[in-house]
């Protein structure tokens, strides 16, 4: 493969993966220039062009039924699930709801060595297709105790998908491109899952067929959904941008030269040295890893409480039937989409990262109030569009204020599982603070957990926000290279408020 880079021939080492740039005798990773490349600055914007439309909208459809697949308990629940399997005794539905996370946090972590390993294409559509299969099963189930055992399977299968994804779109952008990327993945997904309660409610009025309730259709139609985007997914995805596996002719070998390039350019880490597992888990010593992760874990307790119990709230607190109830659901997830593109856009034009995130909290708390407390259904729905806009919103941020500010392939790839399994566990916690026996007092309870993560979420931005400011302040002092270790560091790399 012929080189463009300025210093060295670009090289394939044994692991598969293309070497770009070298290691000076000071420790640090030289710098390919871009610009070196010769692509006109339109070449250049089509080259992002059509990584965006390949990558990105791609993997936004797979995470649209990941999203569907794993939330639609909600959905079938009121549409009969819960008077054939019986989950009005107890605690049952929030154990099914909650079964899920289980395996889903423990299974993330060896995802992102294993899709380094054998490719994203090949990892995400297989998982992709085996949930799929195991969704059309879950129409057949008799028993809530087998329901709980499928959805522990499901949380098996879709752990390596999220932290994947998100590491993927790390490798491919730069520092203050990823933040509209991700709003565009997470908004793909998370808008057009929501639209899955309107198409929950034109399924359910398939009941009867084949002698099987509605809420049965619901999970056999969306499975077999999920299996054709499987089969479309290992069509379409792409592999890391240093990797010599095939990527179907999507790029020639100079393109990705150039993307590599700029990348390294931007943070310094394109090269990916051999695994290590006591480097890997050596990243956890960084306290600011499990600080971003106690960010998504905030953020989707309330995110993953909406998701399997807005239904609910709609029908039995608010008053709406079982249809409007279904059809409710998606208003406010198109608002959570035009916000969260907004605030990305603005984040990425500006290069902050942590203002928005306060704004997104700022929404949640606003609306929860309102959500809970006032006497108008109306207006409490009203709450509800807040409350959607900024939880939702703040994933992306969220997913972009660890990304700009962390470097190193094994880092990103720690941080990328670990930050995901503590959204998992905000899953588990969003399964459990909506509580039947909660109904008669309109879920107070549930809603004081989410006005508390979202407090929490303040405070962590403030402390990594000065911390930041202090650790970029030695650096400009030359005191320190910042994100230094055994990968390298990047000269001039700061932490992004």
């Amino acid at each position: 493969m012929a080189s463009h880079l300025p210093e060295k021939e670009a090289q394939v080492s044994d692991n598969g993966e293309a070497e770009v740039g070298r290691i000076k005798s000071d420790g640090a990773l030289s710098s390919p220039a871009a610009d070196d490349f010769g692509f006109t600055e339109a070449e250049q914007k089509k080259i992002i062009s059509r990584l965006d439309y390949r990558l990105v909208l791609t993997v936004g459809a797979m995470y649209c039924v990941s999203l569907m697949d794993r939330t639609n308990l909600g959905a079938a629940n009121i549409a009969g699930m819960q008077d054939d399997l019986g989950l009005k005794v107890g605690t049952r539905y929030s154990v099914i709801s909650l079964v899920f996370f289980v395996t889903y946090i423990v299974f993330q972590p060896p995802s992102t060595v294993l899709v380094r390993k054998i490719g994203p294409r090949i990892h995400l559509a297989t998982i992709t297709f085996l949930w799929g299969c195991l969704m059309i099963g879950m129409g057949f189930v008799k028993d809530w105790q087998v329901m709980a055992g499928m959805r522990v399977i499901l949380g098996v299968l879709e752990a390596g998908f999220f932290p994947s994804c998100v590491y993927l779109l790390s490798t491919w952008y730069t520092r203050f491109e990823v933040g509209v990327r991700n709003s565009i993945f997470y908004m793909v997904g998370c808008v057009a899952s929501a639209f899955a309660g309107i198409l929950a409610f034109g399924i359910m009025h398939m009941g009867g067929l084949g002698g099987l309730g509605g809420w049965r259709w619901i999970f056999i139609i969306q499975g077999l959904i999920t299996v054709v985007v499987a089969g479309l997914g290992y069509w379409l995805l792409i592999d890391f941008p240093d990797s010599k596996r095939k990527i179907w002719n999507f790029l020639d070998a100079r393109e990705r030269e150039w993307i590599c390039a700029r990348v390294h350019a931007d943070r310094g880490d394109v090269q990916t040295p051999p695994f290590s597992l006591k480097e890997y888990l050596r990243v956890g010593r960084d306290w600011k890893v499990w600080a971003y992760g106690m960010i998504f874990f905030n953020t989707t307790t309330t995110t993953y409480a909406l998701a399997f119990f807005l239904p609910l709230i709609l029908n039995t607190s608010m008053g709406f039937d079982i249809g409007t109830s279904q059809c409710l659901i998606a208003p406010p997830y198109v608002l959570a989409g035009i916000v969260m593109y907004g605030t990305s856009w603005v984040a990425d034009k500006y290069r902050i990262r942590g203002p928005i995130i306060i704004f997104n909290m700022i929404l949640v708390l606003i609306g929860l109030p309102i959500m809970g407390f006032h006497s108008n259904s109306a207006v409490r729905y009203f709450g509800v569009f807040l409350v959607t806009a900024g939880a939702n919103s703040n994933v992306p941020a969220a997913m972009s204020y660890q990304a700009n500010n962390i470097r190193g392939q094994w880092k990103r790839a720690f941080c990328s599982a670990t930050f995901v399994s503590l959204g998992g566990i905000g899953g588990i916690a969003g399964s459990l603070v909506f509580r039947s026996q909660d109904a008669a007092t309109g879920y107070h309870p549930g809603l004081y957990a989410c006005i508390t993560t979202s407090l929490l979420n303040l405070v962590i931005v403030s402390a990594l926000t000065l911390d930041f400011y202090i650790q970029n302040k030695k650096a400009d002092r030359g005191e320190k290279e910042l994100e230094a270790d055994e990968e390298g560091y990047q000269p001039g790399f700061r932490y992004t408020y």
